[in-house]
């Protein structure tokens, strides 16, 4: 599964379009590429997809429309049509670059999927760049054990502004974001940044997030550009 996300259009460049290039594997070997889209792609950008670890569903988060879209699945690839479309952030309309969605993992036990909603659009302020308005949360939804619909159920701040990755503990009782710079915000009259970090939470047994603290990172001139957990 490739998710190509496309672009939305530019000075001067038109919009690429984008999809969801299923192919299948054997022998070493990739074949027999379908692509599944809506219409001509335009406006169609998913991101990241994770599937549930026992039913038939795909779940793909979309960057460029902030939606959880969710597919059936089945030995013949991939249902060419979602079951199910929701959005994930409260200004869902904003889309880039004010507001966007990242990455996404369903929980091990299969009952909650988490999604990242990441803004680093910035204004004008005191002659700085600050950031503007959007939501920079982790999305819970509860999982519908026998359709794979999706409901909202939480959204909790992650502290920390362009949450690009995050981990699930194998346990599946511990949450990490990592932001991927610092970002300078208006506090008042002033203006003060905000470091780059991994943010930890801890999940309860309903799905939802409990926040633990925060690891600010000094990245420097770079990106913290990824972060995982592993079961040794």
């Amino acid at each position: 599964m490739l998710p190509t996300r496309g672009n939305d259009p530019s000075a001067g460049k038109p919009e690429d379009p984008g999809a969801l290039k299923v192919f299948r594997f054997e022998a070493g070997q990739l074949s027999h590429e379908t692509s599944i889209t809506k219409g001509n792609g335009l406006g169609f950008g998913p991101r990241h997809v994770d599937f549930h670890p026992e039913n038939p569903w795909m779940f793909v988060s979309m960057e460029r429309t902030n939606q959880l879209l969710v597919y059936g699945t089945s030995n013949e690839g991939i249902d060419p049509k979602p079951l199910f479309e929701t959005y994930t952030a409260k200004n869902h309309e904003a889309r880039l670059p004010d507001q966007f969605v990242g990455p996404i993992h369903v929980h091990p036990n299969g009952r909650f999927v988490y999604l990242a909603n990441r803004s680093d659009g910035t204004i004008d302020f005191a002659g700085r760049k600050v950031h503007g308005e959007g939501e920079n949360t982790v999305a819970v939804f509860s999982i519908d054990p026998a359709s794979g619909e999706p409901t909202l159920i939480q959204t909790v701040d992650t502290q920390t502004f362009h949450c690009r990755t995050f981990s699930i503990h194998p346990a599946g009782r511990m949450l990490v974001t990592a932001a991927v710079a610092p970002l300078a915000v208006r506090d008042g009259d002033m203006v003060r940044t905000v470091p780059a970090g991994m943010t930890v939470f801890g999940v309860a047994n309903d799905g939802k997030l409990n926040f633990a603290r925060k690891y600010e990172v000094d990245v420097g001139k770079d990106w913290m550009f990824w972060c995982g957990m592993v079961s040794l």
